[in-house]
């Protein structure tokens, strides 16, 4: 038999193999996808704010880090699709979350306010995490971009553009909750001290807090105003999600070593951040069926369940002691500075929009 039959005959045979642990690995991802689903859905989660996503990831690396490590291990190769091209559909179908015409219920002001935090935490992310706190500069990424966008959603839209390792991406991730968690219950407590209306005071917290689900938490503590203020807020700074992953695959792009056949550098354009706005313009075109729109964010929400706890499943717990507290220290300094700077942020740019308009 020739060499070239010989590794026929052994790819041939282990194609089925590859079926079954892609079929595995999907079918135990999905498990714990649909399980973190069921658990947000109670009350004590929604009561600490607790998203299917952040649930996901938790159980995902139960599973990782106990006896049925080797269960998850069968499944590498459907593990694998779920924290790759399942993610990426699942960006894509987020813009079915928002609309354009968001941004006019919240006007210039919540606009400019949204930009402002969200360009001044991520640069004093990966400044401070890469100067002071001595991190890599793939995790002080995707801290930054939890922080300053979307939480545990934008950490893993960003993995992609930055091809963080699992861990990282965990860690990153397990901040998220921490600060996010924590801002849930500050915000409510430090409102009678801030001097803002219902609406502004939504603002500030759509413009800071982490997650979606922590937002809706901490506006309706206050009031309904205060909730739908925030949630549009929120919902702009998702948008951004998509020109912040262009912008950052394009000027990583720029200090690569790669270079085309041409000489010129290779610019790695996340295409799924641009399917990601082209959802969200249809979605605003008011063409697509609520009944529709809603089983496919039910939809989206399993496929983010899903990359999630792809994620947990690949993390393990040296990661988390080989990070130290650096990471921990990066978030709780960025959760001073949207406390504190966002606030400043909030007032004096709405001050100065008001005084223009």
């Amino acid at each position: 038999m020739s060499a070239t039959t010989a590794s026929n005959t052994k790819s041939t045979a282990m194609r089925p193999a590859r079926r079954a642990s892609t079929a595995g690995g999907v079918a135990l991802v999905g498990a714990l996808a649909a399980a973190a689903s069921a658990l947000a859905a109670t009350s004590h989660a929604q009561a600490w704010g607790l998203s299917a996503l952040t649930l996901a990831i938790v159980l995902g690396m139960i599973v990782g880090n106990s006896r049925l490590s080797g269960i998850a291990a069968s499944g590498d190769a459907g593990i694998d699709f779920c924290k790759g091209p399942l993610l990426r559909a699942a960006v894509v179908l987020y813009g079915l979350r928002i609309t354009f015409q968001q941004i006019a219920e919240v006007g210039w002001s919540g606009v400019a306010i949204a930009l402002a935090v969200l360009c001044l935490t991520f640069a004093l992310a990966v400044r401070l995490g890469t100067s002071v706190f001595g991190l890599d500069r793939t995790t002080a990424i995707l801290i930054g971009a939890g922080s300053s966008i979307c939480g545990a959603a934008a950490v893993i839209a960003t993995q992609p553009v930055v091809a963080g390792r699992p861990e990282r991406v965990s860690v990153a991730v397990a901040t998220v909750v921490v600060f996010g968690t924590l801002s849930m219950f500050a915000y409510p407590l430090l409102y009678p001290f801030l001097g803002l209306s219902e609406h502004a005071y939504g603002v500030f917290v759509g413009s800071t807090v982490h997650e979606v689900a922590q937002v809706v938490a901490a506006g309706r503590s206050i009031g309904e105003e205060a909730a739908a203020s925030a949630v549009i807020e929120k919902m702009l700074r998702v948008m951004m999600l998509a020109p912040f992953l262009l912008a950052l695959g394009w000027t990583g792009a720029r200090g690569n070593e790669d270079r085309a056949a041409g000489g010129r550098a290779r610019i790695a354009i996340p295409w799924f951040a641009l399917l990601f706005v082209a959802t969200a313009g249809v979605h605003s075109l008011g063409v697509l069926p609520a009944r529709l729109v809603e089983a496919l964010v039910a939809i989206d929400t399993l496929l983010l369940g899903m990359a999630m706890a792809a994620l947990g499943l690949c993390t393990r717990m040296e990661a988390f002691r080989r990070a130290g507290a650096a990471p921990l220290k990066l978030a709780a300094s960025l959760f001073v500075f949207l406390v504190a700077g966002g606030y400043v942020i909030n007032v004096a740019l709405g001050q100065l929009l008001a005084a223009r308009a």
